[in-house]
């Protein structure tokens, strides 16, 4: 992964965040609810201790899609930008497609393979789990 600090916000340009390190894990999700929020077949995600993500005006407005879960978007144009689990606070998730540079993060792992479209084939080598990588 690059070195920080990432860049990134969302389509509309009215949310905007500076990370002050890399983050410390990045994966594809193929879990329902990802690909619901976001519109696509899998979401590339990149994981922080919140306390390195710095919102550099106003924050995303956040939906609560399962009981732990708060998905946070622009309410201007929808862009999904981030993801917590209230089970723990410490840590925030944010899209690597809201990254002004796409390329300076590369997932390395699948979550949630069980859900995964069977014509959907991404070609790396990073492991994959068929849950979360924790459920194993």
């Amino acid at each position: 992964m690059s070195l920080s600090p990432l860049e990134g916000g969302c389509q509309c340009g009215a949310i905007r965040y500076r990370t002050s390190a890399a983050p410390f894990a990045s994966e594809y999700c193929h879990c329902g609810q990802c690909r619901k929020a976001v519109g696509a077949v899998a979401v590339a995600w990149m994981d922080f201790k919140r306390d390195q993500v710095h919102w550099l005006g106003p924050v995303p407005t956040e939906f609560a899609s399962s009981q732990h879960v708060l998905r946070g978007f622009c309410p201007q144009c929808g862009t999904s930008l981030s993801f917590r689990d209230d089970r723990h606070p410490n840590f925030l998730t944010l899209s690597v497609g809201s990254l002004d540079d796409v390329n300076r993060v590369t997932p390395s792992y699948h979550i949630y393979t069980d859900d995964q479209p069977h014509w959907l084939h991404i070609d790396d080598d990073g492991p994959r789990f068929g849950q979360n990588r924790g459920a194993q």
